[in-house]
């Protein structure tokens, strides 16, 4: 009876196709597998030399009024999911993501890159920007 259940459980995975497969990426499109991580230095000198991204706090609105970054919108963390389409339409525009420590950066630019945004780039935290911050 066991050997029966197992062969069907095969036979139910080769026909309904449960294995999995790799697909290599095309080559008009390189593949991304998730966000990825960038130092400070790394975001600053972004923004120095662009102004096609947009950067986003996903810290709560008490710690936003601590200070940010400058030209940072603030969308948190907790809100993302249902503020990105309205706030962040191209999904195809760079976006720098940060929090307070890095934890809720990370997590934010997981789900961005899930909702399909295709270039997310997760700063970490504000608490180890060496650069200047803004006060509203």
């Amino acid at each position: 009876m066991i050997k029966k259940m197992a062969l069907l459980g095969l036979v139910f995975c080769l026909i309904t196709g449960c294995t999995t497969t790799k697909h290599p990426p095309s080559e008009d499109k390189p593949a991304q597998s998730e966000h990825r991580t960038i130092t400070a230095q790394e975001a600053y000198e972004l923004m120095q030399e662009s102004t096609d991204f947009i950067l986003v706090d996903v810290r709560t609105p008490q710690e936003y009024e601590e200070g940010y970054i400058e030209g940072a919108i603030l969308i948190p963390d907790y809100e993302l999911a249902e503020r990105a389409k309205s706030e962040l339409p191209d999904k195809t525009t760079t976006i720098i993501v940060y929090c307070r420590s890095g934890r809720r950066s990370a997590a934010s630019a997981s789900l961005l890159f899930r909702l399909g945004y295709q270039s997310v780039l997760d700063l970490g935290g504000i608490s180890s920007w060496p650069y200047e911050t803004v006060k509203p």
